[in-house]
């Protein structure tokens, strides 16, 4: 006879041990996909690309996302959360992450009306940021 069993007793199966796991890795993953999700402008209608490749590594990257706004006909330029209409504003933040964390790259997400000097002047300013990594996110259909 085993201990702690009587006859014909069989094992109980705690499931309260079992709950508080599956709710921390819940919380984790809504945690670290919310962060993913902020970064990304929900509003921009990304240009079609029939050869593009989907991203394999998507660690350490940041995204900047260039809006188009027709009636002023102006770019807008998204970082971290942040607004801007001049680029000379996030180079310096730019420039200090790819300096932490070498090599560093950036996702371009731009609308598909901005035209394209103003994507070339995004990605002339990561140059100038020492940024070499750069890659365009668009739809492959």
């Amino acid at each position: 006879m085993t201990e702690g069993l009587g006859d014909g007793d069989e094992p109980e199966f705690q499931i309260a041990p079992m709950i508080d796991v599956l709710l921390v890795l819940l919380i984790f993953f809504m945690s670290i996909t919310t962060i993913q999700v902020v970064r990304v402008d929900r509003n921009i209608v990304l240009p079609v690309a029939t050869n593009a490749a989907k991203q394999e590594d998507q660690k350490d990257q940041t995204i900047i996302n260039v809006r188009w706004n027709p009636a002023t006909r102006k770019a807008t330029y998204s970082f971290e959360q942040h607004v801007y209409t001049q680029l000379d504003t996030i180079i310096p933040l730019i420039r200090e992450r790819s300096l932490l964390s070498p090599p560093h790259r950036v996702v371009i997400r731009g609308d598909r009306l901005v035209p394209s000097e103003n994507v070339g002047e995004v990605v002339a300013s990561l140059a100038q940021a020492g940024v070499s990594q750069v890659s365009f996110s668009t739809l492959s259909r």
